[in-house]
């Protein structure tokens, strides 16, 4: 059964590109099409007790995920108060080079635990790689040597360019242009950026920022941006900025706006911490656009964890129960399969034909099966000594999985 799950989020008749384990190229936020699926991979005749190292590198704390593109594989990260991206040799983990700024930044209360960051997931494009340091700054540098073509962020417009906790979006190239939201918690605008040159194509001023990420599908026919920011969730002509729909969704006390939409079919799966999980339908008509509410399900909510789906499956951790991984049917919000409870914090996904791979934030990693409406616990594997945030990358032969402060291949 092949599955297409979106960790972010994959309209109809959105171009796609075809992400095969057999060539690994991982250009972004759950992979080039931010929808976490891989394709071509094949199972080992058994899986293993437990996975061997190929190689471990140093490359500092963050929790952004590792890039892979012609036999390199490129980590943002922070090392001795500098963020840096370090590009390594994919078959040995040699470091090929290593750029970077100092990046100052003062975490706010409650959040220190989580550390200075990034936090946000590099993409990469037409021979640039674009990072966006924790406090707001999106920078582009070419993948060769790691040397700085531009940089912006919006200091001037809002006194800072981030929210209370820190930049956490990952930025969005669609096209020609970057997409990302700048601003506080309080104030901010959603803005496309030349990728070559980091001027302004358009920009759409608005709702604060959250720590959701953009999404580019083509829904209806119309090429949109779908933002989830501090107060609502919109759709945006992607080559004009022209707001086609919204829908209210704000950030309500501590409760924060941070999983990155799901898109399945002509749906959107909605969940945020304490409010559930919704299913939106945007609807198109020759007078405009209306969003009607397909279901709504308040066993399960997310947390920090974005959800993702395999076929008709939505997979996701809900911050209930301290932790549990759930299967919902997406068509009418039923929930199919629950773990137990207590699993941790956070957890990331991939999926490939059959199987469903999931990083719990403690190191260790599940394999599930996926057929139909039915899932099963295949192996757990401990992955790590330290905490694993940062979504993992399948390869032919293992995962390249980042802990607290070092990149690790694994071999199956």
């Amino acid at each position: 059964m092949a599955m297409r799950l979106a960790v972010l989020l994959i309209a109809t008749g959105a171009s796609v590109v075809n992400t095969s384990a057999a060539d690994p190229s991982w250009t972004g936020w759950l992979g080039p099409n931010r929808d976490g699926h891989v394709t071509g991979f094949e199972a080992p005749g058994k899986w293993p007790t437990q996975l061997s190292r190929k190689w471990q590198v140093k490359v500092g704390t963050g929790y952004g995920s590792p890039l892979v593109h012609e036999g390199r594989v490129y980590q943002h990260g922070r090392l001795d108060g500098r963020e840096v991206l370090t590009c390594v040799s994919l078959e040995t983990g040699s470091q090929v080079w290593q750029a970077g700024d100092e990046t100052p930044f003062k975490v706010g209360g409650g959040g220190e635990w989580h550390g200075k960051g990034p936090k946000s997931c590099p993409v990469m494009a037409d021979g640039r790689i674009f990072t966006l340091s924790i406090s707001g700054t999106l920078t582009a540098r070419k993948i060769t040597d790691g040397s700085r073509l531009w940089r912006r962020n919006y200091d001037k417009e809002f006194g800072k360019s981030h929210p209370y906790w820190g930049a956490s979006s990952s930025p969005l190239v669609d096209g020609s242009r970057v997409i990302m939201r700048f601003g506080t918690d309080d104030a901010g605008v959603l803005v496309a950026l030349d990728a070559v040159t980091g001027k302004e194509v358009w920009k759409l001023e608005g709702p604060g920022a959250s720590y959701s990420s953009p999404l580019a599908v083509t829904l209806h026919g119309v090429r949109q941006i779908i933002d989830w920011n501090h107060d609502t969730i919109i759709g945006v002509q992607s080559a004009t900025g022209k707001l086609l729909w919204r829908h209210p969704f704000p950030h309500v006390g501590h409760n924060q706006n941070m999983p990155t939409p799901t898109f399945h079919g002509d749906r959107i799966l909605l969940g945020a911490e304490n409010r559930g999980l919704h299913c939106l339908i945007p609807e198109r008509s020759q007078t405009g656009w209306r969003i009607s509410t397909g279901w709504m399900q308040k066993k399960i909510a997310l947390d920090m964890s974005s959800a993702v789906h395999s076929g008709d499956l939505l997979y996701g951790m809900s911050h209930y129960q301290k932790g549990q991984l759930f299967a919902v049917n997406i068509t009418n919000g039923n929930i199919l399969w629950t773990s137990e409870g207590r699993q941790g914090q956070n957890a990331t996904f991939l999926t490939t034909d059959g199987y469903v791979f999931v990083l719990l934030d403690n190191g260790r990693l599940k394999l599930l099966s996926s057929e139909g409406t039915n899932t099963e616990v295949l192996r757990s594997w401990k992955v790590a000594d330290s905490p694993t945030w940062a979504p993992p990358v399948l390869l032919p032969d293992g995962l390249l999985i980042k802990d607290k402060e070092t990149l690790n291949y694994l071999t199956f």
